[in-house]
């Protein structure tokens, strides 16, 4: 059965939501406090959830924060990964870019409707899916991103890389070194140094890998990354590069691994 996590300090919310998610046929969890989360998400009973819906404002502490704590910590194993949709009755557009830059799969704004958020996260799991099926059968890895991408993705073999498939993975190799990616547990490698990386960030990465010498608009990677691709939100590209950028360096700082087209956008080659 499908199990959601919910952290929600307001009953009236999660009452309604726990209604959705029983049509559903799901399973809903409901904690209050960011201080009841870390120590659920160590305990057998949640390694079998399937996404938390965190709420922004909670009574003892900042949701932004506890999602920066869920995605850093080792101790809850593949859960670091697990989608997060932000709960936010901020119009702060900030506080949405934030929450995505912090490693969150979508937000949906209060007062929202239950079935939206059903439908945000069908979406978010049915795009977990198809990432896992292209990349278990292709080099193509990255999800294709409308029509502006489609024919850049039809020239791929035609480039200076080559992603070949094997037990462990897939192997990249492009003018920055090798890159492995390993979908079973959703791991990329670069120099052989696993990446510590957001569920958006290995999607930029992936993206631009499956094809190093095209320059990507933000908007294209905007589109690549989310099924709700939000055009005002095109900047936290910049934010998510920056991010990549430091990790990165922490392995070889003696390499430009993105490039900056300016007035253009990002690529792994310089053009």
């Amino acid at each position: 059965m499908t199990q959601i996590l919910l952290v929600e300090d307001d009953p009236a919310i999660a009452t309604s939501l726990k209604i959705t998610c029983k049509r559903e046929g799901w399973q809903m969890v409901w904690l209050d406090h960011a201080s009841s989360v870390m120590p659920y998400l160590k305990s057998a009973e949640a390694q079998s959830l399937s996404a938390i819906i965190l709420d922004v404002g909670l009574p003892d502490g900042d949701g932004l924060s506890l999602c920066r704590t869920i995605r850093q910590s080792a101790s809850i194993g593949t859960l670091q990964d697990i989608p997060i949709v932000f709960l936010t009755a901020r119009s702060d557009e900030v506080d949405r870019i934030s929450g995505l830059d912090l490693g969150g799969d979508d937000y949906c704004a209060k007062p929202f409707s239950p079935r939206e958020l059903v439908a945000r996260l069908n979406a978010i799991w049915r795009r977990g899916e198809r990432h896992a099926a292209d990349t278990a059968q292709s080099p193509e890895i990255s999800k294709r991103a409308g029509s502006e991408l489609t024919q850049s993705q039809n020239h791929i073999n035609d480039q200076t890389h080559s992603a070949d498939n094997q037990s462990q993975g897939i192997t990249f190799h492009c003018n920055s070194g090798v890159w492995q990616y390993q979908p079973l547990n959703y791991s990329l490698f670069w120099q052989s140094t696993k990446l510590d990386l957001s569920n958006t960030e290995r999607k930029l990465l992936l993206t631009l890998l499956q094809a190093p010498n095209q320059v990507f608009s933000r908007e294209q990677l905007l589109i690549a990354v989310s099924d709700y691709p939000d055009h005002r939100l095109a900047r936290t590209i910049d934010s998510h590069i920056k991010s990549i950028r430091k990790q990165l360096a922490c392995v070889d700082d003696s390499i430009d691994v993105i490039f900056t087209h300016r007035g253009l956008g990002y690529g792994l080659c310089p053009a």
